[in-house]
């Protein structure tokens, strides 16, 4: 992404990743009004730092840090001044253009599970299962070290395989969480 970057090139991919922007700053903030607060702030911060790309870099993870720190922020400072939940009903409006996120993303324990993991947890999850970014490219997301991704995964799969809400039902609850932690 240097200078020389089309606007059009940039506005077709900001404007193909918006839904699952979205949809993973909902999963890291638990509203909808404070995810697409922090999508457009972190787009409009992605447009003006562009040029801090540097030539080669892949820009899918680059943009996902900039959500992610952009979530964080709102977490710090906005967020823990009023309430921080809403309707869970309000992801299904997010996107249901891919079929195995929206799934999982659907399921009322899935999502519990999720909303009761630390942030530092949640947000690797989010990234690797509903943005779909490797090891290597989370890392680069949240400014950590690839092995540091691969222990909260871990943790995160440990959590949430022993979480209440997963735990029952399991002939029901298989597929979600097999996803979720496989």
């Amino acid at each position: 992404m240097e200078g020389s970057t089309k606007v059009n090139d940039l506005e077709g991919w900001l404007t193909e990743s918006y839904p699952q922007s979205v949809r993973t700053a909902y999963l890291i903030l638990g509203n909808r009004l404070d995810a697409e607060d922090a999508v457009q702030e972190a787009f409009l911060r992605a447009w003006k730092f562009r040029d801090s790309l540097s030539q080669g870099s892949s820009f899918k993870p680059w943009l996902y840090r900039v959500v992610v720190n952009t979530c964080n922020s709102k977490l710090r400072q906005e967020i823990p001044h009023r309430d921080l939940r809403s309707s869970d009903d309000d992801l299904a409006e997010v996107s249901l253009r891919d079929d195995v996120p929206t799934r999982i993303a659907l399921s009322n324990d899935v999502r519990s599970a999720l909303k009761d993991l630390p942030v530092n947890l949640r947000v690797v999850v989010v990234l690797r299962y509903y943005a779909d970014l490797s090891e290597r490219e989370i890392a680069i997301a949240i400014g950590r070290k690839q092995g540091t991704v691969k222990s909260r995964l871990h943790e995160a799969r440990r959590r949430l395989a022993l979480h209440p809400a997963l735990q029952s039902e399991p002939s029901q609850r298989s597929t979600s969480t097999e996803e979720v932690t496989g």
